[in-house]
């Protein structure tokens, strides 16, 4: 005859479960925090992104090489200009691999695009970039940042038109 084995399981302390109760919460509040990025813009200037709280701010991560982000592109400098004097901004980090291809894309912009279309760029490739992004899976890749500097929306491929409509609402 087989005997059925019973396992006595005590019952969770109140100790054991504020501890868990801690730990769900600090995992939530390190995946709720601001992200960040700092380096220099292409023209040279230290960035941080975290000075740009109180504004509603779109990150885009592309690369030359990426003709949905080269297409995009002047979607983005035409509503950048739209939100002149709202408390937007738009920020673009270069992925990639050689500064001599951003460099080449820019020369371009600086010859055609007007002053009042361009924002702030950086180059991740550049030795004083960091970010708490990670390395997108997919380009382009874009978040949008809430006047509290939290991840409000984040989008893989084109940005989709209800996006602006979204940073309308958080203005």
């Amino acid at each position: 005859m087989c005997k059925k084995e019973i396992i006595a399981h005590d019952p969770p302390t109140m100790k054991s479960l504020i501890l868990g109760i801690a730990l769900f919460l600090a995992a939530a509040a390190a995946s709720a925090q601001a992200p960040q990025i700092e380096g220099k813009t292409f023209e040279g200037k230290p960035f941080q992104l975290s000075t740009l709280r109180g504004k509603v701010v779109l990150v885009m991560f592309w690369s030359t090489e990426c003709a949905v982000c080269r297409d995009k592109m002047r979607e983005l400098r035409e509503n950048y200009q739209g939100w002149a004097g709202k408390p937007f901004e738009m920020v673009l980090v270069s992925t990639d691999r050689r500064m001599k291809d951003v460099e080449d894309y820019e020369a371009i912009i600086n010859r055609t695009v007007p002053v009042k279309q361009r924002f702030p760029q950086l180059w991740a490739g550049d030795p004083g970039y960091k970010d708490g992004f990670g390395k997108p899976a997919q380009l382009p890749a874009s978040f949008l940042i809430d006047k509290n500097g939290k991840i409000v929306e984040k989008y893989q491929g084109r940005i989709p038109a209800e996006a602006w409509d979204k940073i309308a609402e958080l203005l």
